[in-house]
């Protein structure tokens, strides 16, 4: 998996822009804007937002919302973050 910053021209699986961040969150912008490179599911071949990894079918409404607590507390940093979201998905492919 390649992570990659912010990229302007990011759009997610919603269809919003990265111009319409600015009305977010910083945590959530945050999200929306670090982008990976899938090798699995769905997603394979894309770059997709973590934002779109976490709100996706592989993930359960209950561990995004744990993964999303520890985040916000500061226990996990983003990058921790993605590890685990994309870790969750490996495992969902096995």
């Amino acid at each position: 998996i390649k992570v990659k910053g912010s990229n302007k021209d990011t759009v997610t699986v919603a269809g919003e822009e990265s111009d319409n961040l600015s009305k977010e969150e910083p945590w959530e912008t945050a999200l929306k804007t670090t982008v990976v490179d899938m090798e699995v599911g769905e997603f394979r071949g894309r770059k997709v937002s973590l934002w779109d990894l976490l709100f996706s079918d592989y993930i359960t409404e209950e561990k995004r919302q744990e993964l999303l607590e520890l985040y916000h507390e500061g226990t996990v940093t983003l990058q921790e973050l993605l590890s685990t979201t994309s870790s969750l998905m490996n495992d969902s492919q096995e």
